[in-house]
């Protein structure tokens, strides 16, 4: 039996048990309440369904908490067996009590019957729940150690197919180890060559590269030696076309200065020569004039000095006003 039977017949008795269960209290009811109605003030009267619906209701709790304790697999003591007799034998009780107090057999008999069959249902259910529950897990327990051993042996499936894997992928991993060893080996003396090689031709490289540099620093020094040569013979030239430069200016203002002395010495002797007497001869007289002019003698002075009207040697001094100022333009150009 599989755990869907199993869930069937828990379905069907647990049906059967509520349907006993319901008519039984229906009956009960309406079999109690006219004894209890007869039994009760007529005051009182409204209650007398209160007592088997009571009953009833325990007789509802005992059957429940027994179905839920059996499905647990649990055991609620000696109180709910006591319950469940107590609340048994009292519905047996009311509904055979109106037809004992008559000494009615029969009545007695046939008001026995759903009472008896709630006490026996109660019981009989209980069992069989404890029973299916029993069975259940053995059930479970079963289809657990038969789990457990395929998954086992799945597992150990898996392990020796995992195993065997490995095993393969190691002996590649082996293989493929080796090879690239062997592939890096030829690799490494391959490069190991190379380098060689590479270090040679650099080493060469680097010689011709020194001797070029070494060549190119010699021209270059010799270049920078020509330069310097070149430049200190231009700055001997400079510095001798410099100094000569100034020695003719020296000379030049030697010369001048000595011919300012000349002048000045002319002059000073033309004019020491005191009022000319007659007049002068007129290239003496502009020569007179023209140091008075130098001199900065007034008009008056110069005239009588060469003899000549004051006229002409204002127009000499205007002369020698423009030349000056000629001369200026000239310079200042």
């Amino acid at each position: 039996m599989n755990s869907v039977q199993t869930r069937s017949a828990e379905k069907a008795l647990s049906g059967g048990t509520w349907l006993i269960v319901c008519g039984a209290m229906l009956y009960s009811i309406l079999t109690v309440t006219p004894l209890m109605a007869k039994h009760t003030t007529d005051h009182w009267a409204w209650t007398a369904p209160i007592l088997p619906i009571v009953v009833d209701a325990a007789v509802v709790i005992v059957v429940k908490l027994d179905d839920v304790l059996a499905r647990l697999g649990g055991h609620g003591g000696r109180w709910p067996i006591v319950l469940r007799w107590m609340t048994g034998l009292m519905t047996l009780a009311l509904n055979t009590a109106d037809s004992a107090l008559k000494k009615d057999l029969v009545g007695v008999a046939i008001h026995s019957v759903a009472p008896l069959l709630l006490i026996v249902t109660a019981e009989t259910s209980l069992a069989y729940r404890r029973a299916i529950a029993a069975a259940m897990a053995r059930l479970e327990t079963e289809q657990r150690a038969e789990w457990e051993a395929h998954e086992r042996a799945a597992l150990e499936r898996r392990e020796a197919a995992d195993r065997r894997a490995r095993e393969e992928r190691e002996h590649a991993a082996q293989l493929a180890r080796e090879q690239h060893e062997h592939e890096a080996r030829l690799a490494r003396e391959r490069t190991e060559r190379e380098e060689a090689a590479r270090r040679a031709e650099r080493s060469e490289r680097e010689a011709r590269e020194r001797a070029e540099r070494e060549a190119r620093e010699r021209r270059e020094r010799e270049r920078e030696q020509q330069q310097r040569e070149r430049e200190h013979a231009e700055r001997e030239a400079a510095q001798r076309r410099e100094r000569e430069r100034l020695e003719r200016e020296q000379e030049a203002r030697r010369q001048q200065q000595e011919r300012a002395e000349r002048e000045r010495r002319e002059r000073a002797a033309l004019l020491s020569a005191g009022p000319a007497t007659e007049k002068l001869p007129e290239d003496r007289a502009r020569v007179l004039v023209h140091a008075a002019f130098g001199e900065g003698l007034p008009v008056r002075a110069a005239a009588e000095l060469c003899g000549w009207s004051v006229g002409w040697v204002s127009t000499r001094y205007q002369e020698h006003r423009d030349g000056a100022g000629l001369v200026l333009e000239g310079v200042s150009s």
